[in-house]
């Protein structure tokens, strides 16, 4: 019998057990908060009251990992929302143009998201959630990782496990564990963003026509929001302010931040709607990457996955997409057995971090507010991609290409193909 114990029962560590099943006979998943099937806001989740979605390439790891998932949220109250058709995106103070880039993604609070992939994940073989159990730190046997020490009812237990992945998010402790044993820890990559969230439910007066409005910050005003559909009738009011300009909590002080990006209709349907909840707040200092595919030395038995490997800037909606393509990942990795696993899964994972990683640094760095080094090449790519979100206020296939790239189904090179870049170069001559 093998046993692999994963740390955190949020999204990552949910996804990373299902990429689990089928190499492990048993797997325990733990969590200190209460895992109820009354689906709530949990206090290791801070972040789920505000706006989440899963991008384009999410939704379909999602399906091929638990099949038929979405079309039971839908069928439960989410909302499927086709990007750029019944969306309404205006990046860099620029309105795209409607255009079909024949996907759509899942909209819905994180409770009920998590809630429904906590559910699927418990039906599997061989899972088992293990709630209210802090974690104390890992076994070490001769140089590898052999189980966890967690407490439960103030005793303490060791959990055997021939695999223990840290998933618990972005203050996961493998990097701590690491130097208190002595070994080589990650370089760290940081960008601070000094973001804040200021979000609340709310029950529009009369129907809104688009599902989901999403302004993003421009240089001089580095705030945005997102006006978004979501289950059983209600819309999440989520403003997000960069660099310190952060939103604020009163109710009138609230509004008026929000005229600040938000167009005459989305002022209007938020002023009329009620209010469901109060306001509340998120914090997020900085964009923080531990690079783990550097180190010469890692010991077996222990993986780190999700946002504590890299956390990104949430405005971009990344981190559960990319956790989804983190398990993909590591169901093919351990296809050829544990040999080397950490060496080949850190590595496998950091190809797909890698071209996220650049596009959010882009998008924090094209902000003049956020401090941090712009190479050469980082300057001429966000004058291009400048000009491309100028384009596709007219263009659709410039349009389609951009948001399949930050919907994650297509690689940031792609917005430098011949066709899109043609259509940038000329376009942009004849809007200048």
């Amino acid at each position: 019998m093998t046993h692999a114990v994963v740390l955190g029962a949020s999204m990552g560590g949910l996804l990373a057990a299902r990429a689990l099943v089928g190499s492990y006979d048993r797997i325990t998943v733990v969590d200190r908060d209460p895992l109820s099937e009354d689906v709530g806001h949990r206090r290791g989740v801070p972040q789920a009251k505000h706006f989440h979605t899963i991008l384009l390439r999410g939704v379909q790891a999602l399906d091929e990992m638990f099949p038929g998932l979405t079309d039971e949220l839908v069928a439960a109250g989410a909302l499927r929302v086709g990007f750029n058709v019944d969306a309404r995106f205006v990046l860099a103070g620029h309105p795209m143009v409607r255009s079909d880039t024949g996907a759509s993604d899942i909209q819905t609070t994180r409770p009920m998201l998590e809630g429904a992939v906590r559910a699927k994940v418990a039906e599997l073989p061989g899972v088992r959630l293990a709630p209210g159990c802090d974690v104390v730190g890992p076994v070490f046997e001769d140089g590898r990782v052999t189980g966890v020490k967690v407490t439960r009812d103030g005793a303490e237990e060791v959990l055997a496990a021939d695999l223990v992945v840290d998933a618990m998010g972005r203050t996961g402790r493998a990097r701590a564990w690491l130097a208190a044993l002595g070994l080589p820890t990650p370089a760290e990559d940081r960008i601070d963003v000094d973001m804040m969230y200021a979000s609340r439910l709310v029950r529009p007066a009369t129907p809104f026509k688009d599902k989901l409005v999403l302004v993003g910050p421009v240089p001089g005003r580095p705030t945005g929001f997102a006006f978004a559909a979501q289950e059983h009738g209600q819309w999440m009011v989520t403003q997000v302010g960069m660099a310190g300009d952060h939103p604020p909590t009163d109710e009138a002080a609230f509004l008026a931040f929000l005229k600040r990006s938000a167009p005459p209709d989305v002022q209007d349907a938020v002023v009329a709607s009620e209010p469901l909840t109060e306001i509340r707040t998120h914090r997020f200092p900085a964009s923080l990457r531990r690079r783990y595919e550097r180190l010469a030395r890692f010991p077996e038995g222990l993986l780190v996955f999700g946002d504590a490997m890299c956390s990104f800037n949430p405005i971009y909606g990344q981190g559960m997409t990319v956790a989804a393509m983190e398990a993909e990942a590591l169901r093919k990795c351990l296809k050829d057995g544990e040999a080397d696993l950490a060496r080949r899964f850190f590595r496998a994972a950091a190809r797909i971090i890698d071209p996220v990683w650049q596009l959010n640094a882009l998008g924090d760095l094209a902000l003049p507010e956020i401090t941090g080094h712009r190479s050469l090449s980082t300057r001429a790519l966000n004058r291009y991609v400048a000009r491309l979100q100028r384009v596709a206020t007219h263009d659709p296939v410039a349009a389609a290409a951009f948001i399949r790239t930050i919907g994650l189904l297509q690689p940031p090179t792609s917005i430098l193909r011949p066709d899109v870049l043609a259509r940038v170069v000329v376009g942009g001559l004849r809007r200048g």
